[in-house]
């Protein structure tokens, strides 16, 4: 057996002198350490079932429920259709994270798939990516959820949280946005508990938000008015691309199953299984929300509005009791997005911690739990602070590019592992190969190019952070790199 603290002996391919840049993971090492972290290791407890609700706790609610609001005006009617676009550019990916995911079951995700193809550096710049993911994910959330809870107070008590306290000071006139950071705190309490105890209240939260995304779409059908879907596409196929790129962040978490691979009872089946289930699940959901939600009100009087499913509800039953009750789901829905993204974030820094890439810290686990406990305190500090000041709309975006550009590594993963380990067992395999990694990359691509340029500047000054922080810290505490000397 290994031990913890001692990396597995390299292949005698990974003894010869390499770039320190280049220098891959063996897929047999990446298997071999799956659990093993600082004074602990991670339970295996997940069933398929389990993990399809991770994926679907950390995806359905955040498109509908928050940006839908800045997707309506963009596509008009049309948002449906932007919906579907975005989902067909997450299933290129999907179908590349499940085969990957059932080949290499480890916490790591794709920067653990990066490491073993394309070399330290670029997992290293996928991980970064997905820190911008997970991290920035959560908060944008977050801060939707406050919008939520604004809208249930006001329903249920007459009262709503002082702008003061529910808006970031960044652009949006507030000074704290409080509740955002309470969700966040709330969605930590609960990971400390372990990997089991936080998969059953995750499952309870998921059906809580399809049971309410269902009961809107049995009501809101009924104000459905046939003028509304014309025209379908007011600003043409630009105006779709732009409510697409934008969309693309409600399929954030699809592949949250992924990062739970050392904690998955059966991780070579179900984890495939888990990624693919919650992707169709999600989109369905969404596409049928979507349609109803702009029938049943103008596609210009979503402008500004983040809380628009409860604005319908009220509007079509002319009272406010179901948008009350739209709302109460609402706020359980997307407290679920934050609680599941939150945990896959604190996984994937679990992984780069084993490797020597970030501190030791992330690494240790709770003998009692099962549990990255200090890994999930400073994760959840972080982004809550970042929820409490910064607005959804610059959020989103930043999330959207990292994701995309995690994505498009993950495309390219499939092909190289395929060519260099073909014959490797393989629980899932991607159709069409290798036609389809190829279309998943460039359709992440163009997604990517489709985004406004000041998220590129962000995104530029993110990864510039990274390259700086890698070569200051992670390339000579890499695990790697003290096994070679």
């Amino acid at each position: 057996m290994l031990d913890h603290g001692q990396a597995p002996p390299l292949s005698q391919e990974k003894r010869k002198p390499v770039n320190p840049l280049l220098r891959r993971k063996p897929v047999e090492q990446l298997v071999a350490e799956g659990g093993q972290g600082e004074g602990g290791t991670l339970r295996r407890s997940l069933t398929m079932w389990q993990l399809t609700m991770i994926s679907i706790g950390a995806t359905l609610g955040t498109g509908i429920f928050v940006v839908l609001g800045e997707a309506a005006p963009k596509a008009g009617p049309a948002v449906t259709i932007a919906f579907i676009v975005a989902g067909l550019t997450a299933l290129f990916s999907a179908l590349s994270y499940a085969e990957l995911a059932g080949s290499v079951p480890v916490s790591g995700s794709s920067y653990s798939y990066s490491y073993a193809t394309m070399g330290e550096f670029i997992a290293w710049v996928c991980g970064w990516c997905l820190v911008l993911e997970y991290a920035v994910s959560v908060s944008a959330v977050a801060v939707g959820w406050g919008q939520y809870l604004n809208e249930l107070l006001d329903g249920m008590l007459g009262i709503t949280i002082p702008e003061k306290l529910s808006a970031a000071p960044l652009g949006d006139g507030g000074f704290i946005n409080l509740p955002s950071l309470v969700v966040v705190l709330l969605a930590m309490v609960f990971l400390m508990r372990g990997a089991k105890e936080s998969a059953r209240i995750n499952t309870i939260m998921v059906v809580v938000k399809i049971v309410t995304l269902l009961l809107f779409i049995g009501i809101g059908v009924l104000g459905i008015k046939g003028g509304n879907y014309a025209p379908l596409a007011p600003l043409g196929i630009t105006g779709i691309s732009a409510a697409a790129s934008t969309l693309f962040f409600s399929y954030i978490g699809f592949d949250a199953a992924s990062t739970a691979g050392e904690e998955a009872k059966d991780p070579k089946k179900d984890l495939p299984r888990a990624i693919m289930l919650s992707l169709g699940i999600v989109t369905v959901l969404y596409c049928l929300v979507a349609f109803v939600a702009v029938g049943a009100m103008p596609w210009q009087d979503f402008e500004g509005t983040e809380a628009a499913l409860a604005q319908i509800m009220t509007d079509v039953t002319g009272g406010t009791f179901w948008g009350v009750v739209l709302a109460a789901g609402a706020v359980v829905a997307i407290a679920s997005v934050v609680f599941a993204v939150l945990y896959g974030q604190t996984r994937i820094l679990f992984a780069m911690s084993r490797d020597g890439l970030v501190p030791k810290v992330f690494a240790k686990v709770d003998e009692k739990t099962g549990a990255p406990r200090a890994n999930v305190l400073i994760v959840s500090l972080f982004c809550g602070a970042l929820a409490a000041f910064i607005p959804l709309g610059e959020l989103a975006n930043a999330t959207s590019i990292g994701t995309l550009f995690a994505f498009a590594l993950v495309n390219v993963a499939v092909v190289i592992l395929r060519r260099t380990k073909p014959d490797m067992p393989r629980t899932f395999k991607v159709a069409l190969f290798p036609v389809t990694p190829i279309l998943g990359f460039l359709a992440c691509g163009y997604m990517m190019y489709s985004l406004p340029v000041a998220t590129w500047v962000a995104f530029g000054v993110w990864m510039a952070v990274g390259i700086v922080v890698y070569f200051m810290y992670g390339v000579r505490r890499s695990r790697l790199a003290t096994a070679e000397m």
